[in-house]
């Protein structure tokens, strides 16, 4: 009879610990180290997901006993974080320049030069389109002309844009099919937002800058509709190997949404983006049809604008003139005026404004236009892309004006080499001033730029902490006094860059109910010196995206 009750208080034991153990969930990952990246900053062991979700994150013991899973991940003892998000990128040009000739990292014209010849051998294009030059990496540092591009291409159209997209070098045969020297007419800079340069003598090079390209932009061809998507899948690939599950797509065309959506659709592309619309007639009419707007993993509700143009390429707005270039102070791409109105129209949509602001003029102009926003809604959060040379004068605007700022760290250490040539010593002071700018705002969001830099997110949290880029240079870091912590700088790519796109309610940190998007890290992060780094596992909505196993 003993023997009996022995087999049944057993039996009652495992049934009750069955019962402490029945909560089913999809996945348990343990044995872990999870940021949750809450305002308690907890770093927990586990973490329990299922449909998608996070259901709980807390000690192992806890997270074993409550729940069941169909899949158990051991992270033997790896960082967890969310998900980052890249809060500023152009996912379209990235793709067009897998397509085009990649002139990144030339050393010279003549390297160029030779790029596109290899790429012709290959694919005999009718039409040669390149993407990435930099002038300031070739020995002479000067912006290129046409003259050796029409010696060896006379009967072959070639447009070749430079790394930041904001000017490009085209030989006489496309330039005469364009028409642009009668259709732009060249007065002066700020009131045209571009311009041709010339050499010493004053004869075009073939190179135009900002407005002065739409003639060309006009007839330029456009790759098909599948090589832009297949490349798409491929930039997802790339991302989500790094632990990248989000972009805020910096400027989108209707045309580019509909490709968009037909991948997502299709249920073959998974990064969650948050589209900025380009001004125009069909994307006003998206807008006002649609109002705030989701498709799965896409969600639009904001408008991208150019202020002005790029810093390497003179095209930045500045207060006083270019110190390398003593009648030039660069100029609005977009007119104040047109801006105001865009502004307006993103009030009467509910759209958020988000506006590319480089120069100091620049970003005073934005900060201005904003500060009527900002006393109809303190919440609004629009944003400024770039902040890139502000007035130390102007800074308090930001919180003032409740302006959130988009910027990317790398750019720092990329323009490192001539920034002081283009503004001077005195203005440096408000240049890639990160750390200003987030004890001003409370919040900074992180992004790359990419194509014009690298998709390697932790080349950014190199250039944000360290100031350095991937060569370690330079020894002391690049002003280093505007440097950022490391929590900050994780917090840039994840909740703050949720907050600036209206998502902190499903991403951005490690908690209940959010969405299940997150990146077990290969290798703990060294601030030592840049080494690559990757994800080990990359989930997106409890989606597992990417393995190493």
């Amino acid at each position: 009879m003993k023997h009996l009750l022995y087999i049944a208080t057993i039996l009652i034991v495992l049934a009750l610990s069955s019962c402490f153990k029945g909560e089913s969930v999809d996945i348990i990952i343990h044995n872990a180290r999870v940021h949750t990246l809450t305002e308690l900053e907890e770093v927990m062991d586990a973490i329990a997901l299922r449909d998608g979700k996070i259901i709980e994150v807390g000690p192992e013991r806890q997270i074993l006993n409550k729940y069941s899973a169909k899949e158990y991940i051991d992270a033997g003892l790896k960082d967890i974080y969310p998900g980052f998000t890249d809060a500023h990128a152009h996912l379209m040009s990235y793709a067009r320049l897998k397509l085009s000739v990649d002139l990144v990292g030339c050393k010279s014209y003549e390297e160029m030069i030779n790029r596109i010849k290899d790429y012709q051998k290959g694919h005999d294009h009718e039409f040669i389109i390149g993407r990435g030059w930099d002038q300031s990496i070739w020995a002479e540092g000067e912006m290129p002309s046409n003259d050796l591009l029409n010696e060896i291409f006379p009967d072959l159209p070639v447009c070749l844009f430079r790394i930041d997209g904001h000017a490009l070098l085209a030989n006489d045969l496309l330039i005469d099919s364009s028409q642009v020297y009668s259709k732009f007419v060249e007065t002066d800079n700020l009131s045209t937002g571009g311009y041709f340069i010339k050499d010493k003598n004053g004869a075009n090079t073939g190179v135009f800058v900002d407005n002065a390209m739409n003639p060309i932009l006009e007839i330029l061809p456009d790759f098909p509709k599948k090589d832009i998507q297949k490349s798409l899948l491929e930039i997802q690939d790339e991302l989500v190997a790094m632990g990248v599950t989000g972009i805020h797509e910096a400027g989108l065309t209707n045309f580019e949404v509909e490709l968009l959506e037909e991948l997502i659709d299709s249920n073959k592309f998974h990064l969650n983006v948050y589209g900025m619309l380009l001004p125009s007639s069909e994307n006003y009419a998206f807008a006002k049809e649609k109002g705030h707007y989701r498709n799965k993993n896409l969600y639009i509700r904001s408008f991208k604008v150019y202020g002005d143009g790029a810093l390497g390429s003179r095209g930045a707005f500045l207060k006083a003139p270019y110190h390398d270039l003593d009648d030039h102070h660069g100029y609005l791409v977009t007119n104040q005026d047109s801006m105001v109105q865009i502004s307006e129209f993103c009030k009467e949509v509910g759209y958020q404004m988000n506006t590319h602001a480089i120069g100091d003029s620049a970003n005073r102009v934005v900060l201005d236009i904003y500060k009527e926003t900002f006393l109809e809604n303190p919440d609004h959060r629009w944003r400024i892309e770039h902040a890139q040379v502000v007035d130390p004068k102007d800074m308090h605007f930001f919180a003032l004006n409740g302006v959130f700022p988009s910027v990317q760290p790398t750019h720092a250490t990329s323009d490192m080499r001539w920034a002081e040539d283009r503004v001077g010593e005195a203005r440096m002071e408000g240049a890639y001033a990160y750390k200003t700018l987030l004890e001003t705002f409370g919040m900074i969001a992180l992004g790359t730029d990419f194509p014009v830099e690298n998709t390697d997110p932790y080349g950014t949290i190199f250039s944000a902490v360290v100031r350095k880029n991937s060569s370690n240079q330079p020894e002391e870091g690049f002003r280093i006094e505007e440097a950022i912590g490391f929590k900050e700088c994780l917090k840039g790519m994840t909740i703050w860059a949720a907050i600036a796109s209206f998502q902190e309610r499903e991403l951005g940190t490690l908690e209940k109910g959010k969405d299940a998007t997150l990146f077990i890290v290969e290798k703990p992060y060294n601030l030592k010196s840049f080494q690559k780094n990757f994800s080990y596992i990359t989930f997106i909505k409890g989606k597992k995206v990417y393995s190493l196993e």
